[in-house]
């Protein structure tokens, strides 16, 4: 009973989710095409209307750990689910994702992804992604703030595994900035393809930085290990051990 009852309270916590976001897009319509801040403020009021609702419609908490970035740092972050890009956007001045170029062409995310200053990057041409990615965003076009890139490229569940990829080595070698890693257990209580979302506290913690200029060996080296031990820690904080 009680697991069907969250499971009600769930599917209408994603149902008023959704809703929500087009309500917000709609209002902030012309402020978007207008300016970047505009788009900025949106999706900040967004993100923290999902991070509110979530509390009190599913009685899923968020801890934010660790000094927040405030100036122009490469940020690489445990990806689990949906709901930390939520989180870390909620949580930064000025976010920007590498993100999947086929999210331009989603309705509203993508108008909204391409306003912010998001780098599209398209993985399936490889060496090719990588060198545009490093030039879109080394060339300017995006307004300075914190860049988010997730290493293992897409959502990885708790307990399994995915290679880094060297996209985040090379961003780091050429924007010459400090990396700053994000370590999380969000996906134990919003799962990838499922309405179910649980209620507890997801955690989400911004480490120390790692200092800029190391061979991108030692770096990727580095920030694996920061990102993978302490998501395994956050994860057995809660129960849930690999």
């Amino acid at each position: 009973m009680k697991n069907a009852l969250q499971w009600v309270c769930s599917l209408l916590f994603n149902i008023q989710m959704y809703v929500a976001m087009v309500v917000v897009a709609i209002i902030f319509l012309i402020p978007m095409i207008i300016s970047q801040k505009g788009a900025s403020i949106a999706a900040h009021l967004y993100c923290w209307w999902v991070v509110w609702s979530a509390r009190w419609m599913i009685g899923l908490k968020v801890e934010v750990r660790g000094s927040l970035p405030k100036n122009e740092v490469l940020i690489a972050a445990k990806h689990q689910s949906f709901f930390d890009i939520i989180v870390i956007f909620n949580c930064l001045p000025n976010p920007k994702f590498i993100m999947k170029r086929q999210l331009l062409f989603t309705p509203i995310l993508g108008q909204y992804a391409y306003r912010l200053g998001c780098v599209p990057v398209n993985r399936g041409k490889g060496a090719a992604a990588i060198r545009k990615m490093v030039t879109d965003v080394a060339s300017g076009r995006v307004a300075p703030g914190q860049l988010v890139i997730y290493p293992q490229g897409t959502r990885v569940a708790p307990g399994t595994k995915k290679v880094y990829k060297m996209g985040t080595g090379v961003l780091y070698r050429e924007l010459q900035q400090e990396c700053v890693p994000v370590a999380l257990n969000t996906g134990l209580f919003w799962p990838k393809r499922s309405v179910m979302r649980k209620p507890g506290t997801a955690t989400v913690e911004f480490m120390e930085p790692i200092s800029k200029n190391r061979p991108v060996s030692e770096f990727m080296a580095l920030m694996e290990q920061a990102v993978e031990v302490r998501s395994r820690e956050l994860m057995a904080e809660v129960g849930f051990y690999e």
